[in-house]
């Protein structure tokens, strides 16, 4: 069998003896030293190759490259739409079954010419015998590596087939599994998909979250996830082209240029990189001639940029970045090239000794950086499905709503280059995470020199990100062998000595093979091993040590105030659920499905119980809704709500706490969960509620000890003047009091700067129908505001009937609704049907008398008489039955 080396796919390569080739996309046809290449369309096809009931998939069908087999069968008109109702619990089988894809290509004389002819496969999923003109060539076991065959010797001048055998990451676990002499307990445990119950996803190296999450489906897939090239090279190649940041400052960034270069003899050859702004002139460029042998010949270029303009988040300055570009020359011949996008930033992770623990807080280019964002999981069950597109359209929302970070949650899958490409645009730091999701690890070799391999492949592809700034060893697993039950259980049922095992061979990863990786690859970004973790100084989820997930409001039931009691260093999941809006559940669901108990939304709600906890939490705050519809809209209420108390309470810590990362940004499929933008990249409530309270400066109002004390909290670089208004008003407009004050606001700061005393404020109004209006204003122009109640909204006597008047307008060809109502409306929210139609805002208060604009994005093929006639405007009280008083 030919030598395979797992590989990175550089940025870019071109030149006259380096040619690749996408099978799945186009292939070219070389001549022998010609610069130019002929492409052809290579058809797929795939079959079931093991048992089944369904013999219709043993037949050959057309099939999609990159893919996985449930989108294939899909296509084929095979199954029913994997998201519609409860159709997931009908199509367990396919994760069980064996599956086979073939092609045919062509190569011709000049292709086989070349002295290196390569087979590169960026992603099998997961467990694969590779086959080229009937010979074996390659057996895959890892989804997240890349893999690398030296084919000349198979190939042949003409037609050349190519098959990939893959084998249920189930099945041909189980006989595995069971011959253990113990089973580690998984997160999937209960969801195993196979009649012996045997978890197999712990020991495979695959995307965790196709096992079943409590917020996405059970969709084992197999497939080519991921491109395959052909490669042809004869003197050398690039095997990986990188710009180390050894110190980067205001003055200077000194850098090394790093090249791997395979040769298949010895030689000199010169290397010339070149590199400049973006959108700037060019630099002089550095050259440096050097000796080559064959092998792996690794080559470092000294770099000196005087005076950078460098990378920031968002927020704190530009998101300037540089192009690099390598060029490889043997004599005077052009032997390869490869460029690369970077942005010059020094990342650090502060953790140093305070009277209460230890800090954590990412500092970039020296400023301390209050980290402001949301966890995200994969975008689609499926990740062939997911686009460029879509990735920008979560990430700009992130970005709109003031957000600077993301944490890609260790579950899924490593991202794809281009969401990195526009985390580094957007200036959107990223907490990355290894992909691990809960469970713990097998040991041996086999399995450690794996993931140690994918790390490299992973480390190194996203080296030259500035958007990373956190590489983390897995999500949850020291605190789930701490403190969970089943993990408690597993360890009461082994041996001491299996139990220290276990722990050992978490620790030999965890805290040796992956820091070292990204020591030595990962670019100086900083390495954490556990989410949440205190590096083993304090147990896990400490308050003063490390970073924290807080899952007792709602896992636990605990009170939404609960929220105000935590003071973690840094706070990296907590998280609330709610239903997508109506719209959205039409596209899964039937008129008769509309019911939280129906088999459809129970089974469109993965955390046990979720529906029933929602409902639960409502009723704490708010009257039973009338319908299904107001259920809906009042989860999206109450979830951004609860976020609300928790995020500004965060915010208000600084700089104690250094990081507010709520569960979760996004879905992978239509569902009831804890994201604040759904499946389809609709905004919920939370969205709209996060672009207020992530927003640079916040006035956040909080009751403490019969007082309001009156925050405002500044992530601005600069001190800022202002002056808050406080205004008493019943619900129906009347003024009762009013307060200003001056402040003069320092920078990265939070304090209070007005306390009112709520004994004072009610002596001559009622609670029940009275509520606090705090604005913040600087240069004349209200920057924040905030509402203060005086009870839950259960117990407020809010006005019986609330006409909120809309008028929609037509200005240039862009429209606009101005909302007014002569009460207060309580979170108010416009809608227009199955309309595509993005709102500037929603999800707002209306005072009485003060009227709010908002703009309308809409698809040019829409009407003012479609807006017009699908136009519905809700506010809180519509949610409920007809009642003299909420209560």
């Amino acid at each position: 069998m030919p030598r395979i080396s797992s590989i990175f796919r550089p940025a870019a390569f071109f030149g006259l003896n380096f040619l690749m080739i996408a099978i799945g996309l186009l292939i070219p046809k070389v001549a022998a030293g010609q610069s130019s290449s002929r492409v052809l369309e290579a058809k797929w096809e795939f079959r079931a190759v093991s048992d089944t009931d369904h013999a219709d998939v043993k037949e050959w069908h057309a099939a999609q490259v990159p893919g996985v087999v449930q989108t294939d069968l899909l296509r084929a008109g095979l199954i029913p739409d994997p998201f519609y109702q409860d159709n997931d619990t009908r199509l367990q089988w396919i994760g069980l079954t064996d599956w086979e894809y073939r092609t045919t290509f062509q190569a011709d004389a000049a292709t086989i010419a070349h002295e290196h002819v390569d087979l590169v496969f960026e992603g099998l999923d997961t467990y694969a015998d590779v086959y080229v003109n009937d010979q074996v060539v390659l057996h895959a076991d890892n989804m997240f590596r890349h893999w690398r065959v030296p084919a000349k010797a198979l190939l042949k001048a003409g037609p050349n087939t190519l098959r990939v055998a893959f084998h249920s990451p189930i099945t041909s676990m189980i006989p595995k599994v069971k011959a253990l002499p113990y089973i580690l307990p998984s997160v999937t445990s209960h969801n195993t998909g196979n009649e012996e119950n045997i978890a197999t996803a712990p020991y495979t190296r695959k995307a965790a979250y196709q096992y079943g999450w409590d917020w996405g489906p059970r969709y084992v897939s197999v497939g080519i996830w991921q491109p395959i090239r052909l490669e042809t090279w004869d003197s050398l190649r690039i095997e990986s082209f990188h710009v180390q940041q050894q110190r980067v400052g205001a003055d200077a960034a000194q850098l090394n240029a790093q090249l791997e270069i395979e040769a298949s003899r010895s030689a000199a050859i010169s290397v010339e990189i070149n590199y400049a702004e973006l959108s700037g002139t060019a630099l002089p460029p550095v050259r440096q001639t050097v000796q080559v042998d064959p092998g792996i010949n690794r080559i470092s270029v000294p770099i000196r940029v005087a005076n950078p303009k460098l990378w920031y988040p968002v927020g704190y300055g530009a998101q300037n970045r540089y192009r690099f570009a390598a060029t490889v020359r043997s004599g005077r011949d052009v032997a390869a090239e490869a460029s690369l996008k970077t942005g010059l930033r020094s990342i650090e992770l502060r953790r140093e000794a305070t009277k209460t623990g230890k800090s954590f807080e990412f500092v970039v280019n020296g400023i301390a950086v209050f980290a402001k964002g949301a966890d995200v999981i994969p975008f689609d069950s499926f990740p062939n499905r997911v686009t460029p597109e879509n990735h920008r359209q979560i990430l700009e929302a992130a970005r709109d709503a003031h957000m600077n970070m993301v944490r890609e949650w260790g579950g899924g899958y490593y991202e794809s280059d281009d969401f990195f490409d526009i985390c580094d645009e957007l200036g959107i730091m990223v907490w990355q995470e290894f992909m691990f999701g809960g469970d713990m690890v097998p040991g041996g070799a086999d399995f450690q020199n794996s993931v140690k391999q994918e790390a490299i492949d992973q480390v190194t592809r996203l080296s030259d990100h500035p958007s990373v700034v956190l590489w983390c060893g897995n999500n949850e697993i020291e605190t789930g062998w701490v403190h969970w039950d089943d993990r408690k259980n597993f360890q009461a049922s082994i041996s001491p000595s299996v139990r220290d095992q276990v722990w050992q061979d978490y620790v030999v990863l965890f805290h040796g093979i992956l820091p070292g990786v990204v020591s030595l690859y990962g670019n100086s970004v900083p390495y954490w091993p556990s989410s949440p973790s205190a590096n083993f100084e304090d147990p896990p989820d400490s308050q003063t040590n490390g970073d924290m997930h807080y899952w007792q409001v709602w896992h636990a039931l605990a009170p939404i105030e609960e929220y105000t009691h935590q003071f973690p260093r840094f706070m990296s999941e907590y998280g609330f659920q709610s239903f997508p809006e109506m719209r959205t559940i039409r596209t899964f669901a039937k008129p008769e499905d509309m019911d939280i108990r129906s088999a459809t939304m129970q089974d469109h709600q993965k955390n046990h119980g979720g529906n029933e906890r929602i409902l639960s939490y409502m009723l704490r705050w708010y009257p039973e809704p009338k319908d299904f519809a107001s259920f809906v809209y009042l989860s999206q209420v109450l979830q951004a709500e609860a976020i609300k108390v928790g995020a500004e309470h965060l915010r208000r810590q600084r700089p104690n706490t250094m990081g507010s990362l709520y569960w979760q940004l996004n879905d992978c499929w239509p569902v009831a969960s804890w994201a604040s933008i759904d499946y389809y990249g609709r905004w919920k409530a939370l969205q709209y509620y996060a672009r207020r309270f992530y927003d640079d400066v916040i006035v956040s109002p909080v009751a403490h000890d019969g007082k309001v004390e009156v925050y405002v909290v500044s992530d601005k670089l600069q001190p800022v003047s202002g002056q808050i208004r406080a205004r008493l008003l019943d619900f129906s407009g009347k003024f009762l009091t009013e307060k200003t004050q001056d402040v003069q606001v320092p920078a990265q700061s939070s304090a209070v700067y007005l306390t009112l005393d709520q004994k004072e404020l009610l002596a001559n109004a009622d609670p029940k129908k009275s509520f606090l209006v705090f604005d913040l204003e600087i240069g004349g122009q209200r920057v924040s505001r905030n509402l203060f109640f005086f009870d839950t909204m259960h117990n407020l006597d809010l006005p019986e009937t609330v006409h909120v008047d809309a008028s929609l307008e037509n200005s240039g060809g862009a429209y606009a609704i101005t909302l007014r109502s002569p009460v207060l409306a309580r979170s108010v929210y416009v809608s227009f049907g199955d309309l595509d139609v993005q709102t500037s805002d929603n999800y707002f208060d209306l005072l009485p008398g003060e009227p709010v604009l908002v703009k309308l994005k809409t698809p040019a093929s829409v009407s003012v008489d479609q807006l017009r006639s699908s136009m519905q405007v809700v506010s809180l009280t519509d949610a409920f039955p007809a009642a003299p008083t909420m209560h």
